[in-house]
């Protein structure tokens, strides 16, 4: 009926996927004009042309349910379609198919079925109607012990999400906690969990700055472990003088209250991609050069 050749060419030509590119020929029996219709008429070869635009902005959403709880971040190309109620509500009813389901991966999530439509096929509806690139970004889900409780807080309207996981204390303790880590952005829950390579980095930094102090060798080494203790004190949820009480620190203060820090969690929307600086009268410009 239809060639691995003309997959091939119906990608090249389009920019959807390979299993979209078999299914839509399938589907018109190897017609590549029609194959060409069908992909446009899902959606899907106008979201593969927004694949290579940048999605930075978006909306991060926490949602706990019984002994479950789920954080997840979406992106959008802009803040205004973060706040598009089409948007906000995919977010949310993919949050909830997370919480009923027990999956590992983001195409895990894709892949479940909501009525006759998978995840991603309504993703790539979104994107079609909206008009800009829509990314489902990571996830994480957690199922908790009886006597553990979950802390959640989002900030900034869902800009920055925080989870965290006690065992014993209550739930208001836990939101504190959630509350902190939201603000003060520990990278570890513990010394224990800080990774090796970033201890070894710090410490090679720091012994360089202390001998450019002019300081002898010996002195150095009893410095790096002076410093590196300040540095875990910055990083580690454990050791963070607590937000809302300023003589204790965040181990403290949940020892206090009974209970035992287990993990923590913490997206901020955007973190870690590049976003593209926009000049906006370069870019009107080239608007009117281009009509010209």
């Amino acid at each position: 009926m239809f060639k691995a050749s003309d997959i091939k060419d119906l990608r090249d030509r389009t920019g959807a996927g390979m299993l979209d590119c078999k299914k839509a020929l399938e589907e018109t029996k190897g017609d590549m004009e029609k194959a060409m219709d069908w992909l446009r008429e899902k959606g899907i070869s106008k979201a593969a042309k927004k694949e290579s635009r940048i999605a930075a902005e978006g909306l991060c959403e926490i949602k706990v349910e019984g002994n479950v709880a789920v954080m997840v971040e979406v992106n959008s190309e802009t803040d205004f379609v973060a706040k598009n109620q089409e948007f906000t509500s995919f977010v949310d009813e993919l949050t909830n198919q997370i919480l009923k389901n027990d999956v590992k991966t983001c195409e895990d999530v894709l892949a479940l079925k909501d009525g006759k439509e998978t995840i991603q096929d309504k993703l790539v509806a979104l994107v079609a109607k909206i008009g800009e690139k829509i990314s489902f970004r990571r996830f994480v889900r957690i199922e908790k012990e009886k006597e553990e409780c979950f802390g959640a807080y989002t900030h900034m309207g869902g800009k920055i999400g925080a989870l965290v996981v006690l065992e014993g204390a209550s739930e208001e303790v836990a939101r504190d906690v959630a509350m902190h880590a939201a603000a003060m952005n520990p990278a570890c829950i513990d010394r224990n969990s800080v990774p090796k390579e970033m201890v070894e980095h710090e410490s090679a930094i720091i012994k360089e700055q202390v001998l450019n102090e002019g300081k002898p060798q010996e002195i150095a080494e009893k410095m790096v472990t002076g410093r590196l203790n300040k540095f875990y004190k910055e990083i580690c949820l454990e050791e963070q003088e607590f937000i809302k009480d300023s003589s204790m620190n965040v181990g403290t203060f949940v020892s206090k209250n009974g209970g035992k820090l287990k993990a923590m969690y913490r997206y901020q929307v955007g973190e870690g991609i590049e976003k593209k600086e926009e000049n906006f009268a370069s870019e009107v410009m080239s608007q009117i050069h281009g009509a010209n």
